[in-house]
């Protein structure tokens, strides 16, 4: 169970302060799309917790004023802060955040996949970042492994254990999200555990919300079709109704006549 820590709003001026630059771009397709898969999901599964901040494609410090520290994480997840007292910036500074990240996550490039596991590894775990995986949707090419994690252990990474599937799954558990980390076919995906299933992308999610919307649609069509026979079955009953009364006037009437 994570511990919740409730940290007060920033109520430093930080207006003369200068934004971070830009980290630079790299026209790298998959790197984006693993990014918008982290995002994704984690926003969705950290849906109804306020105390957790998603964030990546900015420059990590522990002071904002220092251009020497020039790492840039694609991913970077905190817990138990408070996102709404954090001074809006297209970095993480430490000392504004009141913590180092909890999670960091890179995606391997062919111009930056050694970095990630070698130079960026004592990097972060200088900076204090509990977990630190790296994901390589090539399968090994770019980075030292298709997946990998390492956790903090008295101020030193330990690797963390990546099991794989007979289907060719790799996976491992973050303690840090509490959720498995999985390469899925050179896909980035996340699962819950307990249940066993994987958090949905978006496709899986517009698939489903298709398909809700097919079923309602047909449930409603159903239910107004019910509703139309039953109307109908009604107006025959009352036409039967209104024909044998009429037939028992005209009997009625001829046999006043006889």
């Amino acid at each position: 169970m994570t511990t919740q820590i409730r940290l007060k709003p920033q109520i430093a001026d930080y207006s003369h302060l200068e934004p971070l630059p830009d980290p630079p771009r790299e026209p790298d397709m998959q790197r984006r799309m693993g990014i918008k898969a982290f995002d994704w999901a984690l926003d969705l599964h950290f849906a109804r917790r306020d105390d957790v901040l998603i964030c990546g494609g900015g420059y990590l410090r522990h002071e904002a004023t220092n251009d020497a520290e020039q790492l840039a994480p694609d991913c970077v997840v905190a817990l138990g802060v408070n996102p709404k007292g954090i001074v809006a910036r297209n970095g993480y500074v430490i000392s504004e955040v009141g913590k180092p990240p909890d999670f960091v996550l890179e995606i391997a490039t062919r111009s930056t996949g050694r970095r990630n596991y070698t130079v960026k590894r004592e990097d972060y775990a200088g900076y204090g970042v509990q977990e630190y995986w790296r994901f390589d949707h090539t399968g090994g090419r770019f980075h030292d492994a298709p997946l990998a994690g390492d956790t903090l252990v008295d101020g030193e990474y330990e690797r963390l254990k990546i099991y794989e599937g007979a289907d060719g799954l790799l996976w491992g558990r973050s303690a840090v999200l509490g959720l498995d980390i999985c390469w899925d076919d050179g896909e980035l995906r996340f699962r819950n555990p307990y249940s066993g299933k994987f958090l949905p992308t978006p496709v899986e999610l517009d698939d489903a919300r298709e398909e809700a919307e097919a079923r309602a649609e047909a449930a409603a069509n159903a239910r107004a079709e019910a509703e139309a026979r039953v109307k109908d079955a009604k107006a025959r009953t009352e036409a039967a109704k209104a024909k044998a009364a009429m037939i028992r006037e005209q009997l009625r009437r001829l046999q006043q006549g006889s």
